[in-house]
């Protein structure tokens, strides 16, 4: 049955006019666990956990149901989108499939700077926690040595096809579940220094107006909540596409919320003082708690769970960048597209698409701390203008006809739910733009950072849109009438109705 499930998937796949390259081999479990490591909260919650207490106090929590019910509403759109759509490079083929090439390009131009700069800045937070569990000094020097040895890993397993990133995924949302539960409940159990009413209190934060310390502190939620896209990245891999993904990202996302939730609530129980942590003193709370409550032999258990979270997390966006390269220049829409898009006939993965995927953010950790940190600041909003230019393009097409035909439908509830999503995806797109920390008495660029880049990164986009005017057009061995040595035919579109 599965067979021929795999043929009708590769039968579905030729309608969008591309031929079976790429290994399908996932279900809906693998599918659900790349996405789960994507989304990681454990990265989220130990990179961004004193930045929220410190910012809204114990009370920031809740910013976390507020940010999953507004990415839920995305995560629906996208189900239908993708149900319909499952094809390699997400964002990209949705917005071709629903506005054409050129809106495409550019929702995936966002999409893959910000997927680039979230895998620098993901293999560059673990290594505050590698020199915890081997006892070293962190300094500039090695931070660079060991983030450019992360990504060169994450490449290396990434090249050897589907199957071993899909057992590494497994492996880190059981390691990063487990760790979240086992030591979550030690936490509570060992170091509980607050009533569970501690988490409906500021205790003091945001002292010049709660509600602006309250959505800044939303950035913590902000930047954990997204990733579920990447079961979305990888559709031409997986087996019954249509049906499986969509349900994959709603359990990314569902799982992802509880198990952030029970975990930050663990950690600001387990806090000492948490005037310490808003005054600054206590810059790194989490890994006191660890110390405290495990001792040394568990926290060195606790800290490996940690750097597991951290490589399997870096390996699932490099992934997921490697779908959208790939899928980008398999249509000849970028400079140097035959290299990129070249399958490797023994791994069946494009090693072009993967060393760019790996060199890019490793020249990233290599420049100056200070100048990496303000490259990082467009990650998320990169990922969030891309996930509403999708929504938008939603809407739009709707107006226009299209009516959602996969496995998945939202039904007469698709256009409002479409609407929500839009207006709280906006919303955050604003959150972020004007409430990203900044350092105290940062000049004018600073504090604007998160909206120059993204201009920036906008305005160099359209310079290339306008100027060399990409259009889709599938490279002739990769045509799913296997053209090759034809002249080569442009990617049809699904009429969107």
């Amino acid at each position: 049955m599965e067979a021929e499930q795999i043929r009708a998937d590769a039968a579905q796949l030729a309608s969008f006019g591309y031929r079976q390259q790429l290994t399908r081999a996932l279900g809906l479990w693998s599918n659900f666990s790349l996405g789960f490591t994507y989304l990681s909260p454990v990265v989220g919650v130990y990179t961004l956990f004193a930045f929220g207490l410190a910012t809204a106090g114990p009370a920031f929590i809740w910013t976390i149901p507020i940010v999953v019910a507004g990415q839920f509403l995305v995560v629906l759109t996208f189900g239908e989108v993708t149900s319909q759509y499952p094809i390699a490079g997400g964002i990209y083929q949705w917005c071709k499939q629903l506005l054409g090439d050129r809106y495409a390009w550019f929702a995936g131009w966002f999409y893959i700077w910000a997927l680039l700069v979230t895998i620098a800045s993901v293999a560059f937070g673990a290594v505050p926690y590698i020199g915890a569990l081997f006892g070293f000094t962190v300094t500039s020097g090695n931070t660079k040595v060991i983030a450019v040895l992360i990504i060169a890993l994450a490449a290396l397993i990434n090249l050897t096809g589907v199957r071993n990133l899909a057992r590494i995924a497994v492996f880190g949302v059981i390691a990063e579940i487990l760790g979240t539960i086992v030591f979550g409940i030690i936490f509570l159990a060992k170091e509980h220094h607050h009533g569970l009413g501690a988490i409906f209190h500021t205790s003091g934060a945001g002292s010049g107006g709660y509600l602006g310390a309250f959505l800044a502190a939303g950035l913590f939620s902000v930047w954990i909540f997204y990733g579920f896209e990447a079961c979305g990245d990888v559709a031409e891999e997986v087996v019954n596409p249509s049906r499986r993904i969509p349900r994959a990202m709603q359990l990314t996302l569902a799982v992802g919320g509880v198990t952030a939730f029970f975990i930050t609530v663990s950690y600001v129980l387990a806090v000492p003082s948490f005037g310490d942590v808003i005054s600054g003193k206590n810059g790194n709370p989490i890994i006191a708690v660890i110390n405290a409550a495990l001792g040394h032999a568990g926290s060195k258990v606790a800290l490996t769970m940690v750097i597991i979270a951290f490589v399997s997390c870096t390996l699932a966006i490099q992934a997921a960048a490697i779908r959208l390269i790939f899928s980008y220049a398999r249509d000849e829409m970028i400079f140097g597209w035959k290299p990129l898009s070249t399958v490797s006939a023994r791994f069946h993965m494009p090693p072009g698409a993967v060393a760019v995927a790996a060199v890019i953010p490793a020249l990233m950790t290599l420049l100056s701390a200070a100048t990496v940190a303000r490259i990082i600041t467009f990650a998320v909003v990169g990922i969030y203008i891309s996930f509403q230019l999708v929504v938008l393009a939603a809407l739009i097409a709707r107006q226009r006809g299209w009516r959602p035909s996969g496995a998945f439908t939202l039904g007469n509830y698709g256009m409002w739910v479409n609407l929500t999503a839009f207006v709280y995806g906006v919303a955050a797109i604003v959150i972020l733009s004007i409430k990203t920390p900044h350092v105290a008495g940062a000049g004018f660029f600073d504090r604007w950072l998160v909206p120059i880049s993204a201009a920036i990164v906008g305005a160099v986009g359209l310079v290339y849109l306008f100027v060399f005017k990409p259009k889709a057009v599938v490279r002739p061995d990769a045509r799913a009438d296997d053209g090759a040595g034809e002249e080569p035919v442009e990617a049809p579109v699904v009429p969107a109705h």
